[in-house]
């Protein structure tokens, strides 16, 4: 049995782990979170603080009518402290939401070290707590020797895909004269620069793109990459149109020096408040480093780009979530264990965070002697709550959340309003839930949408 006055363990402090011990604080609860940097850092982070985004600054849409930014709304709803964090260090990006990563993660790490009822411990662990509640949260990246704990405890091999982060650049060592700001369509403000390739030099760089040198994997490793977030010259080997259709693609950007779409565009987003580093979007990569030198000076407005980080490749480690995991994030065969956040079969920081707001939650309930009632379906926390425990436990592979997860909308509905629809409904649910983890006796039902309050 659960002993209430317990603290729960929490291993990793990424963001997943910090919204977990946030929510869990929330709740009265005392806890023990487990950080292994700097002790020791995995292959792609580098700050010694907590919840360190590593591919990105950008956690993608902020609008509610799209499926990530209505995930972001729940959460906001559900007193994250992740999205408090977001939203306090936001630089400009077009319609996403981006952050000033370092600030970030200060952000994040002074408000739960202010919290008494938590302890930090800086160590590796490689053994899960013989007892009492744990969450483990030690992300895509998890150490070989946690893994190994894990893969034990599951009875079953973890899986692994392979995930590629993107260069970032100089701001000074962008030729300001060749590359021009905008955002597609001209949404919002002009916050990237674009850097324009006529159809000649496209072609040129794209073939030296397919004949570039890579990072050699062990010979016992095999390449699984998560199809969103593909490296650069995996996608190109498509065809020598996919990247003009892709992260190349210029729909909605216009030269102003031409008054012209270009033939293909490669976008910098910048990666703080002040514009010193940019991210070249789109662009993970497993080539060497002199081969990213080459390409990437070969873009017009990079010749003279100078790295801040190159783009690398990883492993990330997952369970196979509908084989193991309850909805409530628990481990079937032992529900004192939680899981959240990549390793928990989701993909991407929004989702992670997603994960550990639910399994802190569930946790403090569990602890609490009251039922966890799992998020509607009809909420984004819902819909990926439901994909990782019903989907095909033979063919599971990490997804970010999309309306395709939801239950369908009622009725005939034009195209362009289902986001909006979506949202109502969700927003609408998740009102109703949180009534009934509140102790409302008033059974859960979902609003029809003709009923739905505006956003």
């Amino acid at each position: 049995m659960p002993m209430p006055d317990a603290p729960v363990t929490i291993i990793g402090g990424g963001l997943a782990g910090c919204e977990a011990a946030w929510q869990l604080l929330l709740s009265g609860q005392r806890v023990i979170l487990h950080e292994m940097k700097p002790e020791r850092f995995s292959p792609a982070h580098r700050s010694p603080h907590l919840a360190e985004l590593v591919c990105s600054n950008s956690l993608r849409s902020a609008s509610p009518e799209n499926a990530v930014g209505l995930l972001k709304e729940e959460m906001r709803r559900m007193d994250s402290l992740l999205m408090d964090a977001a939203d306090a260090t936001s630089v400009p990006a077009g319609q996403a939401l981006a952050v000033d990563r370092n600030a970030f993660s200060l952000f994040i790490e002074e408000r739960l070290a202010a919290q008494p009822g938590l302890e930090i411990i800086r160590n590796e662990v490689t053994e899960i707590p013989a007892d009492g509640i744990t969450i483990v949260a030690s992300g895509p990246l998890t150490s070989d020797a946690f893994a190994r704990t894990i893969a034990a405890r599951t009875g079953s091999e973890y899986l692994y895909f392979y995930d590629a982060i993107s260069p970032i650049v100089e701001g000074e060592s962008i030729d300001a004269s060749c590359v021009f700001a905008a955002s597609r369509y001209n949404h919002g403000e002009a916050d990237y620069l674009n850097c324009p390739m006529d159809r000649l030099t496209y072609e040129v760089f794209w073939k030296n793109l397919i004949e570039a040198e890579q990072v050699p994997l062990h010979t016992f490793e095999a390449i699984k990459c998560f199809e969103g977030c593909l490296p650069i010259e995996v996608i190109a080997r498509r065809g020598i149109y996919t990247l003009a259709h892709g992260p190349m693609k210029p729909v909605g950007l216009i030269d102003p020096r031409t008054g012209l779409q270009p033939h293909a565009v490669v976008q910098l987003r910048r990666e703080d408040r002040k514009g010193i580093l940019y991210n070249i979007v789109g662009f993970q990569t497993k080539m060497t480093w002199p081969e990213q030198r080459r390409l990437i000076r070969m873009i017009p407005g990079l010749e003279k780009a100078e790295f801040a980080r190159y783009g690398s490749i990883h492993r990330n480690t997952f369970l196979n979530a509908p084989a193991l995991l309850m909805n409530t994030l628990q481990l079937r065969s032992d529900p004192r264990l939680f899981f959240a956040g990549q390793i928990s079969g989701v993909e991407g920081y929004v989702e992670s965070t997603a994960m550990g707001l639910l399994a802190g939650r569930n946790a403090a309930r569990f602890l609490a002697g009251r039922e966890m009632i799992p998020p509607p379906p009809e909420t984004a926390l819902g819909a990926m709550i439901g994909h990782i425990t019903n989907a095909k436990t033979k063919t599971f592979q990490p997804m970010n959340v999309t309306f395709g997860l939801f239950p369908p909308l009622p009725g005939r509905i034009r195209k362009k309003d289902r986001g909006a629809h979506y949202a109502r409904r969700s927003l609408a649910a998740l009102a109703a839930w949180k009534q009934q983890l509140a102790g409302n006796d008033t059974r859960l039902s979902v609003t029809p949408i003709g009923n739905l309050p505006h956003l």
